[in-house]
């Protein structure tokens, strides 16, 4: 069983999360970027959405199990993989020729939440799910590049709340404040209405793309330019 599997909706890529809670490590990492290109090379898709297989969770974010014993067994090399990897994933989001959809069907916590951030629009349903950033909680910083391609999915005034807080948010309260652009009643109509929306999207690739790099030249450039001095710091402190 594949961790991340798609189809083709008609012209709409649908990408699902296909591993239960979808925690986030070095295999998930690689295989959405696989994914991606895929769904870059196919020149007839016109949108994508990103959904999870499991109706209760979307993704709880960082395979915790997966990080602890990286870290006991020094293999550090693998950590810096994973989350150059994750950088990578974020960076084809940000500038796929065509808009991505998170259409979240479950909890999206930390990394996960991070995730549908770097996606152009967001869908939840409201009766089950919620969203966080408990990295307060946790001790783990976010990187500079996350913090700037979250801010263009949350409000300023809201992503300070709930990154400093750690609080959870359902469906409606991110619907309020228009971090998603709909709160679905369940997991059917959450579909029906991504993939209507997705439909509603026939774009040229070429210039959908150049406004998407218009768009986040400063996120891109702080990904590529300070994210690397602060993954390198974390395992210079490891090793000291």
């Amino acid at each position: 069983m594949s961790i991340i599997i798609w189809e083709k909706e008609d012209t709409v890529a649908v990408i699902k999360l296909n591993n239960g809670e979808n925690r986030q490590n070095l295999a998930f990492a690689q295989r959405l970027n696989t994914v991606l290109d895929e769904v870059i090379e196919d020149k007839t898709i016109t949108a994508a959405i990103i959904t999870s297989s499991d109706q209760k969770c979307w993704s709880l974010g960082v395979d915790i199990d997966w990080l602890g014993r990286q870290f006991q067994e020094s293999n550090f090399d693998n950590i810096k993989k994973f989350m150059n990897e994750m950088n990578t994933v974020f960076k084809k989001l940000l500038l796929l020729p065509v808009p991505v959809i998170a259409a979240i069907n479950g909890h999206a916590f930390g990394n996960g939440a991070i995730l549908s951030c770097a996606c152009d629009f967001r869908f939840m349903k409201s009766d089950r799910g919620y969203f966080c950033f408990p990295e307060v909680d946790l001790g783990i910083p976010f990187l500079p590049g996350m913090i700037a391609f979250v801010k263009k999915a949350i409000p300023g005034y809201k992503f300070n709340e709930m990154k400093l807080t750690g609080k959870k948010a359902g469906a409606a309260e991110l619907a309020e404040h228009h971090v998603i652009e709909k709160a679905c009643a369940d997991a059917d109509q959450l579909f029906y209405e991504s993939l209507a929306f997705a439909k509603t999207f026939n774009k040229k690739r070429g210039i959908f793309k150049e406004h998407k790099k218009r768009l986040h030249k400063q996120i891109i450039h702080t990904i590529d330019s300070e994210d690397p001095e602060y993954i390198d710091s974390l395992f210079l402190m490891v090793q000291d």
